[in-house]
C-alpha cells in the first residue's frame, strides 16, 4: 500500500511535466513511429525500458509469444489483462509448465524454470528428421522450447489479482545462438584468461542490450607474466589491478575477433570462477544462465548504461 501511495505522490509531481510532454512531444514521436494508439510485439519479451517508453508516451503495447515450432503464437497479452512485462496468457486449447532445467519436475506457479508448451499449435515434428523431433517433443506431445520463464500465480485479492496465469519470459536456456562456434575459436586463442565463464555460450543474457557483452574470469597468474612480458607492469610486480586485466583483456580480444563477424563490446571482469560449489554450472560443466544473470544482475545492467 505505501509503496502504491508513494507513487502516486510522484505522478502528482511529475502530471505537469508530462501533460506539457503529452501536448508538445509525444504526438510528434507516435507520428515518427507510425504508431498513434497501440503497438503489437511478438516472439519474445521487450526490454522494461522499451516498454515504460511506449507506455509514457501513450502506446498501449500488446506482446505476445512464440517460436517457429508453434505456429508461431502460442500466448498473448490482451487489452483487458495487458500486464507489463509479461508476454501475456496461452491461447486457448495452450497448456503450458515449467519444468526443473535438471530433474524435468513440474515447478509450482512462480518458480523459474524450462518453458514447455503442448497444443494444437505446436508442430507434429521436423521434416525427416525424427531425432531431432524427439529432443524437441516429448511422447506426451510436450514442446521443449528450450525458454526460461515462469507463470504468475493466482491471487484473490492486491494488486496481482488480474495477472494470474499471465507467462513471464526470461530469455534463452539452450545454446541456439550461431555466434557460439565462432566465440569458442577465440576461446582457444586466448591463453592468458580462464574463460570457462565469457559470454560466447550466454549470449543471451544480453539479448536485448545494444552489443554483444563478456563476463570473463581472469587467470591471473598468466595476465601478470604477460603484463610484465609486455612491460605493462615491474618485473617485480605482485598483482595487477583489475582495470589493467580489463585493459589487457579488451586488447586481446579486439585482436583475436578482428575478422570475425562480431565484436565484444563491455567487458565485466568477475574475481570468483564458475563452479558447481557455487552453484553456476551444473555437474556436467555447464553454465547455470539464470543464476549468473541473478547473481551479476546489477553489474550486467551497469555494463550497458
Amino acid at each position: 500500500m505505501l509503496d502504491y501511495l508513494w507513487a502516486r505522490v510522484i505522478a502528482a509531481l511529475l502530471w505537469p511535466l508530462h501533460a506539457l510532454a503529452r501536448k508538445f512531444v509525444y504526438a510528434k514521436i507516435r507520428s515518427a513511429i507510425g504508431i498513434q494508439k497501440t503497438a503489437k510485439s511478438g516472439g519474445g519479451s521487450l526490454p522494461t525500458h522499451i516498454e515504460k517508453f511506449y507506455e509514457a508516451i501513450g502506446l498501449e503495447v500488446e506482446n505476445g509469444y512464440g517460436l517457429t515450432e508453434t505456429a508461431p503464437c502460442i500466448a498473448g497479452r490482451r487489452p483487458s489483462y495487458n500486464v507489463l512485462g509479461s508476454v501475456g496468457h496461452p491461447i486457448p486449447l495452450t497448456e503450458y509448465k515449467i519444468v526443473d532445467p535438471e530433474t524435468d519436475e513440474i515447478l509450482p506457479p512462480g518458480s523459474k524454470g524450462i518453458i514447455k508448451v503442448r497444443g494444437p499449435a505446436v508442430m507434429k515434428g521436423y521434416y525427416k528428421n525424427p531425432l531431432a523431433t524427439r529432443q524437441a517433443i516429448d511422447e506426451d506431445g510436450w514442446l521443449d522450447t528450450g525458454d526460461l520463464g515462469w507463470i504468475a500465480p493466482h491471487h484473490s485479492v492486491g494488486r496481482s489479482r488480474r495477472c494470474g496465469g499471465v507467462v513471464v519470459f526470461e530469455g534463452r536456456a539452450k545454446d541456439t545462438i550461431v555466434l557460439s562456434s565462432e566465440i569458442e575459436a577465440v576461446h582457444a586463442l586466448l591463453p592468458t584468461f580462464d574463460l570457462i565463464s565469457i559470454l560466447s555460450l550466454l549470449i543471451d543474457i544480453f539479448q536485448d542490450q545494444r552489443r554483444l557483452g563478456a563476463i570473463v574470469v581472469p587467470n591471473k597468474d598468466e595476465a601478470l607474466l604477460a603484463a610484465k612480458n609486455a612491460s605493462i607492469v615491474d618485473s617485480d610486480a605482485v598483482d595487477l589491478s583489475k582495470d589493467k586485466i580489463t585493459s589487457m583483456l579488451y586488447d586481446e580480444l579486439r585482436k583475436w575477433t578482428s575478422e570475425c563477424s562480431f565484436q565484444v563490446g563491455p567487458i565485466l571482469v568477475v574475481d570468483e570462477p564458475f563452479t558447481i560449489e557455487s552453484g553456476l554450472l551444473t555437474p556436467t560443466m555447464k553454465i547455470r544462465r539464470d543464476r549468473v544473470v541473478a547473481q551479476y544482475k546489477e553489474e550486467i545492467a551497469n555494463l550497458f548504461m
